[in-house]
């Protein structure tokens, strides 16, 4: 996943909605997370990085599962596309 992709979906979420200071943005340890520009880009919306212990896959555990939950029973049971673009995303 490019850094690019990163810090330009973390830019738009900003502009979408400005972060009230100290909103804490959780990931896991890849290489776009741990860039500079990402590091910067939290760093001007006085937002707080946190990120997953080294070595604890279980660590996030409860955020997979609920990703893997929506793409299971929301996205993958219907036919047709569930949104109608990225809006109503």
């Amino acid at each position: 996943m490019p850094e690019e992709l990163i810090t330009t979906a973390l830019q738009r979420a900003f502009r979408a909605q400005s972060p009230t200071p100290g909103l804490l943005v959780h990931s896991n340890r890849g290489r776009q997370y741990c860039s500079n520009a990402y590091r910067k880009l939290l760093h001007d919306h006085k937002a707080l990085g946190s990120q997953s212990h080294r070595g604890d896959c279980c660590n996030n555990a409860q955020a997979e599962s609920l990703w893997a939950r929506l793409e299971k029973e929301v996205l993958e049971v219907h036919e047709r596309l569930v949104f109608a673009d990225l809006a109503d995303v």
